[in-house]
Order: structure tokens, then C-alpha cells, then sequence
């Protein structure tokens, strides 16, 4: 009987540790739209940067760095 509260608590942790990891790439995603809107102002769609975050579960985080990581985001110059 002690091995199955044993097996019980592992599968409950297995499902909970990668819940809790995509919920933190999601807030690293977000952090990193908040700190490219702060570096180029109107030239970047944060709410579109934030929105792909949490459509893409923070998969594909933004570099601020890296024009190909953020170039979806970015506005043309006029």
C-alpha cells in the first residue's frame, strides 16, 4: 500500500512541475515584451508581443537582441 501513496504523489508532481514551467517561460515571455516596449517605445507592438506569449505558451520568447525573435512585433519606420 505504500508504494501506490508513493506512485499517487509522483504523477501528481509530474503533472504539476510542467504546468508550473510554462507558466514561468509565459511571465520570462511577457517580462522580455515589457522590456522591448521599454527599449523602442511606439516601434514595438508589446500587446501583440504579450499576446503571442500566451498564445504560443511562451515557446517562442523574444530577445530584444535579436531582430528575427522580435521583427513580428516591430512597426516600420515612415
Amino acid at each position: 500500500m505504500q508504494g501506490v501513496k508513493y506512485l499517487i504523489a509522483f504523477l501528481v508532481i509530474s503533472a504539476v512541475i510542467p504546468e508550473r514551467a510554462a507558466a514561468n517561460t509565459v511571465g520570462v515571455c511577457i517580462r522580455n515584451c515589457a522590456q522591448c516596449k521599454k527599449m523602442f517605445g511606439a516601434y514595438f507592438q508589446g500587446e501583440l508581443c504579450a499576446d503571442t506569449c500566451l498564445k504560443f505558451k511562451g515557446k517562442l520568447i523574444p530577445d530584444c537582441e535579436d531582430v528575427t525573435s522580435i521583427g513580428p512585433f516591430l512597426n516600420k519606420l515612415e
